[in-house]
């Protein structure tokens, strides 16, 4: 929350990011693309050393090839690369809820921000949705936040205890209205 500034009398009331069992699903692919050289090289050099046994060629091992590693390194840097890239766009998005409105940061590249705030006063229905028999078991869904206001509504993904979540922002509005401020 490093850039967003609160206003005067704002208090931060809860600050979430998607649950860790969505990150560890987006990187699941990339754990099992690192994984694949592992079958493949042993795989090519067998058929290489069975071909060169047939055919009376002096057989050599495709795992010691300077060339084979070059690209079995360039394989491994792209995956970390991407595999960072993942980590730190989890890390920097998240949805910031304050006694005043829901902030949410959305980094769509190293350098490509873009920060949207909702106020609460304006949120007419607060809508939860678990998916599947991962969010149920593990208790992660979406929330979409209705408002009043020119957007139309405000979505959170994959968050952590979205009914939680969705009782904070009530409990939030309540104690706005409770204050007798208009809408």
């Amino acid at each position: 929350m490093g850039e967003i500034e609160l206003e005067p009398g704002e208090k931060l009331i809860k600050a979430v990011r998607k649950h860790w069992f969505v990150l560890a699903l987006t990187l699941l692919p990339l754990a099992l693309l690192a994984w694949l050289p592992s079958i493949i090289i042993p795989f090519l050099s067998y058929i290489l050393h069975v071909t060169a046994s047939d055919a009376q060629i002096p057989s050599f091992s495709i795992q010691d090839s300077p060339y084979v590693r070059l690209v079995y390194g360039l394989w491994l840097l792209m995956l970390w690369s991407a595999s960072f890239n993942i980590i730190t766009r989890y890390y920097l998005n998240e949805w910031i809820i304050t006694s005043t409105r829901i902030i949410e940061v959305h980094q769509f590249g190293y350098f490509s921000r873009e920060v949207s705030s909702l106020l609460l006063i304006k949120i007419q229905d607060v809508n939860v949705q678990v998916d599947g028999i991962f969010g149920t078991l593990l208790s992660y869904g979406q929330i979409e936040v209705q408002s009043a206001g020119t957007a139309e509504h405000f979505i959170i993904d994959d968050i952590p205890n979205p009914n939680g979540l969705r009782d904070i922002i009530m409990s939030e509005i309540a104690a706005l209205h409770a204050d007798g401020r208009p809408l």
